[in-house]
């Protein structure tokens, strides 16, 4: 029997394929210093969505570094290499490399015939874009992560990002807290779009090996493992949760702590926990091997960085928040900056005073005697990250802003 399409489902149709081809078409030059195989969560973010969101025609420019020759052989986006080193006889050092990035930047735009430019950060990235976005009428989109708009406080540094953030024609904010931040500098909340960075599923899940990993620490079986994952920075409270394992220590609590990461810090950290008589319990394992880092999630019982402002810097979003969620762990985070949409609180987590040593003891103390809490806020998180924050699903949101 024939079928008769309604002019709506006409029109839906004929939508539906027009926006097919148009991305299929799209050919989009990224512009980011920060990529693979280059450590931290803004590479791997860039890295992961770009590789989801289309083949060779998407090209990205972003800088030469140690192991590129490998990981990019099987990329599939074309990813071209520069040399962005500082000459130190130039005023400003950075000067060669910011115009070998604009250069290599135009002509991409122009031997590509891009369809639109994104930049990884609004400096100097953002202001290659916009002014390669007006050069070929094309639209401009820049990457907003949080501690850039509340660290740059230099002057006329400050006034070229709220202008490349007002001059793009999209910005992507990473969290909540970003948005609103934005929106304190005058961006128009129309330019905004919210989307998280996400997590990869298949690499970080729970039930990985990990005897091996908990004996390296000697860790016993009665013993709660804390673990951190990031920069040794102050802004990240690992000293916060350093005093609150002393506070556990004097109730009688066993438990261990283990750092991933290295930084400015690792001095004061190793310093202050021999101070409070919790230097054997604390382990600064440094950079681990990439497989290792997945498994380090599973061997712990409780994610925790209770991050907090110092000199107005604050975490951003937090992407090692969902790496634990993927593995099956509750974490702490603390209540400000964006972790809050990384942690939801009471739902896949807790959010506390990143100040507060008290405030952080009993949050982690009230987890360790209701396992069945902890296991619930375990299991909501492992589905959020699987359902909304795996990396499919953010190159899936970002797909659907750039249709």
């Amino acid at each position: 029997m024939p079928t008769t399409e309604t002019p709506k489902a006409d029109s839906q149709k004929t939508a539906h394929t027009t926006r097919s081809r148009a991305r299929a078409s799209e050919r989009i030059v990224v512009i980011t210093e920060l990529f693979l195989p280059t450590k931290g969560g803004t590479a791997v973010w860039f890295d992961e969505v770009y590789r989801r969101l289309g083949n060779k025609e998407h090209h990205v420019i972003t800088a030469k570094v140690a192991g590129d020759t490998e990981h990019d052989s099987t990329h599939s986006n074309s990813i071209h290499r520069l040399s962005l080193q500082r000459v130190s006889w130039l005023k400003p050092e950075s000067l060669w490399m910011y115009l070998n990035l604009l250069m290599h930047s135009i002509w991409y735009c122009l031997r590509y015939s891009a369809t639109s430019v994104h930049a990884g950060r609004v400096l100097p990235e953002g202001a290659i874009a916009v002014l390669c976005g007006k050069l070929f009428s094309i639209p401009s989109v820049i990457y907003a992560h949080g501690e850039e708009i509340t660290t740059w406080r230099q002057k006329n540094k400050f006034k070229a990002m709220v202008k490349m953030y007002q001059q793009c024609d999209h910005v992507i904010a990473n969290s909540e807290f970003t948005q609103q931040e934005l929106l304190k500098l005058g961006i128009k909340q129309s330019k905004i779009r919210l989307i998280h960075p996400g997590v990869n599923v298949e690499r970080f899940q729970p039930s990985l090996p990990c005897a091996d990993l908990k004996q390296q620490i000697q860790l016993q079986n009665d013993e709660f493992l804390l673990l951190s994952v990031g920069r040794l920075s102050r802004r990240k409270g690992f000293d916060t949760v350093i005093k609150a394992l002393a506070h556990l220590k004097q109730q009688g609590i066993k438990a261990r702590y283990a750092l991933i990461g290295i930084g400015e810090d690792l001095h004061y950290l190793t310093e202050l926990s021999q101070q409070l008589g919790v230097a054997e319990q604390v382990h600064f394992l440094g950079h681990v091997a990439v497989d290792d880092l997945p498994r380090w999630y599973n061997a712990c019982n409780l994610f925790v960085m209770p991050n907090r402002e110092v000199n107005g810097d604050t975490e951003g979003f937090g992407m090692v928040f969902i790496e634990a969620a993927a593995c099956g762990k509750t974490a702490i985070s603390g209540n400000i900056g964006g972790p809050p949409n990384a942690v939801l609180h009471e739902k896949t987590g807790l959010n506390v005073d990143g100040t507060d040593e008290h405030n952080l003891t009993r949050a982690i103390l009230r987890l360790i005697e209701n396992p069945e809490l902890t296991q619930r806020l375990a299991q909501q998180a492992r589905q959020r990250a699987t359902q909304e924050l795996s990396w499919q699903a953010v190159a899936q949101q970002t797909k659907e802003f750039l249709d």
